[in-house]
């Protein structure tokens, strides 16, 4: 007779360690995203002219190709990487750089490569290499003093200072949350926070007055400041509420969405996504996807909080502000709260590079709640 009060020894390793709900949630929102993505797509269907589906096979294979690489990355482990970091932040740097000579354009920002038919944007994948340089480095004491904040925010000023050159102000801000949680919850000292802030208003401003933002940028953060101003960022933004509105408590239905068909709303299958969901399934389908996402979010940060080391709470700490920024600032561009910047929503709107980085970060955390068990099965 089997004993259910104690841990099946004969299962395999892996598998006795795994965090079911983290991977669950993660394809549940995913499955949301591929779903929008096609509505999004897909076209006015007609008797002549049946409904795209190119890119709802290419999300498809993006969301199978992500499970794949969140197992792997679960499996091969954060503190194996641990080992690699500094090279990888180098080789980090190098394709940032290489890209603002042999890059692509895309509306107005050189941040991809293409390889046949497919893009690849390094500075997505950048955001991982930037946790773990930071877990690295901020993880190696209890209480990090002034000089090792300053190589921390130095070690962030990198890449950012290349992102800027695309120009990708969106991938900036994200880097920027992303280290201002892991320094948070490294422990850095009141003084220090103060002295990161005035930097971060001051960088803002810098950039904000020279002349490395393009124009369409520049219009974008004049309508969140100015709701009168006339401009095309204007009109998108407007577009953006009437869709939201369109859809009321429980949506027009799949499919259905008036601003949708009508492709109204621009990049709706990108940084408009949610815009989809809620003219299409309302507040109450906005509310269950942005509920799914919010279980997401604090299974990675209980997952931070029982990690035995602090390379593992600081990589939880990473994934976690990552995520919570980009849902936050994706939802409150398309509201009207946030300005509009081009950040995806995390797991839902169309892309690879986006798509690939996230599912990688989730198989991270996976492992920082792996190995937490294996070391309690040694001790």
């Amino acid at each position: 007779m089997v004993d259910l009060r104690r841990p099946d020894y004969d299962r395999p390793r892996v598998l006795r360690h795994v965090d079911l709900v983290l991977p669950l949630l993660t394809l549940a929102v995913a499955l949301i995203g591929v779903v929008m993505v096609y509505s999004a797509t897909r076209g006015p269907a007609t008797d002549l002219r049946p409904a795209e589906t190119f890119y709802l096979g290419r999300q498809a294979w993006l969301v199978a190709l992500g499970l794949v690489a969140m197992v792997v990355a679960g499996w091969y482990g954060h503190r194996r990487l641990h080992r690699f970091v500094p090279l990888v932040y180098v080789g980090m740097l190098g394709l940032l750089g290489a890209v603002l000579a042999t890059g692509i354009e895309v509306r107005g920002a050189r941040a991809w490569f293409q390889v046949g038919g497919l893009q690849f944007q390094p500075s997505e994948m950048g955001k991982v290499v930037l946790i773990l340089a930071l877990a690295t480095w901020l993880g190696r004491t209890e209480e990090p003093s002034g000089p090792r904040v300053a190589v921390a925010v130095l070690l962030t000023a990198g890449p950012v200072g290349l992102i800027i050159l695309q120009p990708d102000l969106g991938t900036v801000l994200v880097y920027g949350a992303i280290a201002a949680g892991m320094v948070l919850v490294a422990g850095v000292k009141g003084r220090h926070l103060f002295i990161l802030g005035l930097l971060l208003v001051t960088g803002l401003v810098g950039v904000l007055e020279s002349d490395v933002l393009e124009e369409y940028q520049v219009r974008r953060l004049l309508v969140f400041v100015d709701d009168d101003a006339e401009t095309t960022a204007s009109y998108n933004l407007e577009q953006a509420q009437v869709a939201i509105g369109n859809g009321g408590l429980t949506g027009r239905g799949l499919f259905q969405g008036t601003q949708n068909n009508s492709a109204l709303v621009p990049e709706q299958q990108t940084d408009f996504i949610f815009t989809v969901v809620a003219e299409e399934t309302g507040f109450v389908g906005g509310a269950v996807l942005l509920g799914l996402v919010g279980l997401l979010l604090f299974r990675v940060w209980r997952i931070g909080q029982m990690a035995d080391d602090r390379f593992g709470l600081l990589v939880s700490a990473g994934v976690f502000s990552m995520l919570l920024f980009q849902v936050f600032q994706s939802v409150g561009m398309s509201t009207g709260i946030m300005p509009i910047t081009g950040i995806p929503f995390p797991l839902v709107s169309y892309g690879g590079s986006s798509l690939l980085t996230t599912f990688v970060s989730v198989g991270l955390v996976q492992s920082v709640h792996m190995r937490r068990h294996e070391r309690q099965g040694r001790a």
